[in-house]
């Protein structure tokens, strides 16, 4: 999120790095019959003494080496842990990532967090060619039963997994955030809506009311004109959820996705960005920009600043917000409950009916669980009953929320479950204002069969508007948004796996229509460019930057995707 890069200018920023590093790593990786890919793996029972060099993410305020999960590994399974850390600044960790790959001096597994440093689709399948890296699916079969099982469960993960060759090379995290999936949300301030008589807005012409009441009708009344009718940050575009208002937008905010707009259309790979649809929804937030009704730092500023036009000292000056869940830029547990007040508001009707939301797939594709040939069997067993123990319910308690006692207790007799039909099975521990950050889970570098049902079986409080109940608030506003995606034009970028022979060229042509969209959006927006006179012309440079070529390479990799 930030004035920084946006993620997809970072993802630019470390495409040549990563390059430079598959290259150099072609020399080192073997394939020949000393490389352990092409071993027969060994019987081993019981858990011998194993020490595993790991490469991972590491937390300003964790210490893995030390973290109490650290050392439930080491007792359960005999394994000792030799950490490599990074930040989890990505451009950073992706850096480090790829420079001790390219050096040759790399560990025996790489465990990653997907928004921060995993391994693209891309990547996998060079480096497996290379033997750099090793499929995972004898280890499987062999020592992982609950990762077998949770595949087998869940066919979209496992085609998510599996290369086109039919190999793991390997794992990516299971994340079914509910929540996640509809990231282009609005959060608006209802205590205002209350002082002034208004509804929430459920039409884009009744937004313009609502937001130049904001502006001019001194609802937090302080008589000061210090109201922000609406405001959003870099990372989380303002541009989807009013767009959908007047053309499916399939970008998601938040994470970045598919910010080329990509869609389908009775089969065909197609953009959104350079249609008539697209252009409208462009002149109406426009004409909220020229209105002053938008802050102009919106798109440009980082999370950091929206958070403190939410948490403004004295009187509450934001009215409304377009990020994923409102603790983004409100402090959840306010001393003066200024984050009680902002509730989400559905998608809104255009000027001719639609009616959409960017649907979101919550699970990244690529690795974040990845044996090297530097991994011997002994250790290669050793990693993969590792992760299968986190496939299990208490392995993934313990290790996204520490020990129990520490960061997570067994539910009470008045305790609910997020989905109440549902039998709680875990409560987290709240951390207390204050204190020091507890040592005691992996986090995200455990999360990994994090099924809706596991997501969904916590117990959380009944309170939506209680910090306690925060989790709830976001399962129940999301409820709103879902529905309103346009399932027919869902393009599933997830299952597509690009040829490594294209990789450059496709991540060339990506990062410049992606920059050259994010760019001309703001330009038009703000004004510097008129959707009339540059509108041709913007049509026309799209077409210069080989959009064509980047829909054929899209469309072949989407059509050698099994089970559409």
């Amino acid at each position: 999120m930030s004035v920084k890069l946006s993620s997809t200018r970072r993802r630019a920023a470390v495409v040549g790095t990563s390059l430079l590093a598959l290259a150099l790593v072609a020399c080192s990786g073997s394939g020949s019959d000393d490389d352990p890919a092409n071993k027969p793996l060994p019987t081993i029972t019981g858990n011998p003494a194993t020490t595993l060099t790991v490469f991972a993410p590491q937390a300003a305020d964790w210490n893995l080496a030390t973290n109490d999960f650290t050392k439930l590994v080491k007792d359960k399974f005999n394994l000792t842990i030799k950490w490599q850390t990074t930040t989890f600044d990505g451009g950073p960790a992706k850096e480090k990532r790829q420079i001790s790959l390219a050096s040759g001096d790399y560990p025996a597994l790489y465990l990653l967090i997907p928004w921060v440093d995993q391994f693209s689709t891309v990547e996998l399948l060079k480096l497996g060619s290379q033997g750099v890296v090793l499929p995972l699916n004898q280890l499987i079969d062999q020592y992982a039963p609950n990762i077998k099982k949770a595949l087998d469960a869940t066919p979209e993960w496992k085609a998510m997994a599996t290369a086109p060759d039919g190999k793991i090379y390997g794992m990516p995290q299971w994340v079914d955030c509910f929540h996640c999936s509809y990231q282009d949300k609005l959060w608006m301030n209802s205590a205002w809506l209350k002082k002034l008589g208004l509804q929430q807005p459920k039409t884009t012409e009744d937004m313009r009311k609502v937001l130049e009441a904001f502006k001019t009708q001194d609802p937090n009344g302080n008589g000061k004109a210090d109201e922000i009718p609406l405001s959003s940050s870099a990372g989380n575009s303002l541009i989807p959820y009013f767009m959908n208002a007047f053309i499916y937008d399939p970008q998601a905010g938040d994470s970045n996705n598919n910010a080329s707009t990509l869609v389908l259309k009775d089969g065909k790979v197609d953009l959104q960005a350079n249609k008539d649809g697209w252009r409208e929804g462009l002149r109406y937030i426009n004409s909220l920009y020229k209105e002053g009704l938008i802050d102009k730092g919106a798109f440009t500023q980082n999370g950091d600043a929206l958070s403190q036009q939410g948490n403004h000292g004295g009187s509450v000056i934001l009215g409304s917000a377009t990020v994923l869940h409102s603790g983004q830029f409100v402090n959840i547990g306010s001393a003066d409950g200024r984050d009680q007040q902002y509730d989400a508001v559905p998608p809104l009707t255009g000027p001719q009916g639609a009616n959409y939301t960017g649907y979101n797939f919550p699970s990244v594709p690529g690795g974040t669980f990845v044996l090297t040939n530097k991994a011997t069997p002994e250790q290669q067993i050793a990693a993969i009953k590792l992760l299968d123990y986190i496939f299990t319910d208490a392995g993934q308690i313990n290790g996204q929320f520490g020990l129990e006692g520490k960061g997570w207790t067994k539910p009470g007799p008045g305790d609910v479950a997020l989905d109440k039909s549902l039998k709680p099975v875990f409560k987290q521990i709240p951390q207390k204002p204050g204190t020091p950050p507890r040592n005691t889970a992996w986090q995200a570098l455990a999360q990994y069969n994090n099924t809706a049902y596991f997501r969904n079986s916590e117990a959380i409080g009944i309170d939506t508007h209680s910090q306690s109940g925060y989790e709830r608030k976001l399962f129940e506003a999301t409820k709103l948004y879902a529905g309103h995606e346009d399932k027919a034009q869902i393009y599933p970028f997830w299952k597509v796996w690009i040829d490594p022979a294209q990789a450059t060229e496709v991540a060339t042509l990506q990062t410049n229509i992606d920059n050259y969209l994010q760019q001309n959006a703001l330009q038009f927006i703000t004004g510097s460019k008129n959707l009339d006179s540059d509108w041709d012309s913007y049509v026309k440079g799209l077409d210069g930057l080989g959009l064509k070529r980047y829909l054929e390479i899209q469309q072949t990799a989407y059509d050698k995707v099994p089970n559409k």
